[in-house]
This record gives structure tokens, sequence and C-alpha cells, in this order.
């Protein structure tokens, strides 16, 4: 079983760029071990329920430590049976696309 989380998180009260505060939950993401893809918008994290969202609640928690307010949004699919969901799914979209 997986689930893969897309979770994208960011401070509300530091400005313009932000790029240094989500590196930081991108960090969290890259040495919790799961597999995972960064996106311009977003960070794919593949594994059990407990595992991504106890990492989603690990860069939550770092961002709240310098941050006033954060803005986090997640999306989950959880699929019985599978097993490398993050480049399966896309593979088989290019698989159609030809």
């Amino acid at each position: 079983m997986s689930v893969i989380l897309e979770l994208s998180i960011f401070p509300m009260d530091k400005g313009e760029s932000v790029s240094p505060h989500v590196a930081r939950a991108v960090k969290i993401i890259r040495e919790s071990g799961l597999a995972h893809e960064f996106g311009p918008m977003g960070t794919c994290i593949e594994g059990t329920w407990d595992d991504v969202s106890a990492v989603a609640g690990s860069c939550l928690a770092a961002m709240q430590e310098s941050s006033e307010r954060v803005y986090m949004s997640m999306k989950a699919d959880w699929r019985k049976g599978r097993a490398n969901g993050l480049t399966a799914k896309v593979q088989s979209v290019k698989d159609k696309i030809g």
C-alpha cells in the first residue's frame, strides 16, 4: 500500500521570496528517506500514510519556528497494492501519449 502526498508549504509573513524557507521543508523531506519528487508548486512524497503525514507535520513544525503564519496544502492518493507510484503514474501517461 502506498500514499502519494503532494505537499505545498510556505510562510506567509516572509515577503515575496520564500525559497529559503521552502528549502528547509524540502531538506526535511529528503532526509526522511521517503521517495519524493520536488516540483515548482509542491513536492510529492510516497510512503505509508503514517510516514508521509509525519513528514508533513515535521515540515509544518519547522516552518512554525520562524513564522507567524504558514500556508500548507496537501492532496493524498492512497492505492492498495501500489509500489513505485511516483514513477509508475507518470510513466503510464507517457506510454499512452506515445
